[in-house]
């Protein structure tokens, strides 16, 4: 979604390509911490009930993106974003939970077929709303999008309880792989300057 734009971040924003290279390496480190640990939570509180709590920050992301005044907002708005990538294999999982074992081998390739359709169209379709309208279009479309993708869920997927619920949560296993990522991206990034 944001491809197209790059080359333009740092004149809307007013700052160095190093600092609005943090919008998307924000997005994809919450995505590199939230990945693993959604996975869990879904066996823990039901997927359903996880993937509408992961469109929760991806929504107000987009909306933050799309009001973003400057560079510091608008990554705080594509961390929330990148929150939201955890909805991804948490809704290939909840295939096993929903589709009959003899189709859910081409479920999971249709599904793992529409993200990569998905980026072959998201990407022209962004340039095209950034050539004739407003970047800030694009954030709120998306956001829209998630929200009527969220009302879709409560809609149609059932809550299913987990075999896995039991046990615990490992707090500090992910606290401790959210710090290593953000050290490791922190001084990969930035430690030149």
């Amino acid at each position: 979604m944001v491809a197209p734009l790059i080359p333009q971040l740092p004149q809307i924003f007013n700052t160095t390509a190093d600092n609005t290279a943090w919008i998307i390496t924000a997005t994809l480190l919450a995505a590199a911490v939230v990945i693993p640990i959604s996975g869990r939570l879904g066996d823990m509180f039901g997927k359903r009930r996880v993937l509408l709590a992961l469109a929760i920050p991806l929504i107000l992301g987009g909306v933050i993106c799309a009001l973003a005044p400057n560079v510091t907002v608008m990554i705080v708005g594509r961390t929330l974003q990148g929150l939201g990538s955890g909805m991804v294999p948490l809704g290939i999982a909840m295939l096993r939970d929903l589709v009959e074992a003899e189709r859910l081998s081409s479920a999971i390739a249709t599904v793992s077929a529409t993200l990569g359709v998905g980026g072959a169209i998201g990407l022209p379709l962004s340039a095209a709303i950034i050539q004739f309208s407003s970047w800030r279009v694009l954030f709120y479309l998306g956001a829209a999008i998630t929200l009527v993708v969220a009302l879709l869920i409560l809609k149609f997927i059932p809550a299913i309880n987990s075999a896995g619920s039991e046990g615990h949560f490992d707090w500090a296993g992910a606290i401790g792989l959210g710090a290593g990522l953000i050290a490791l991206m922190l001084g990969t990034s930035k430690g030149s300057t």
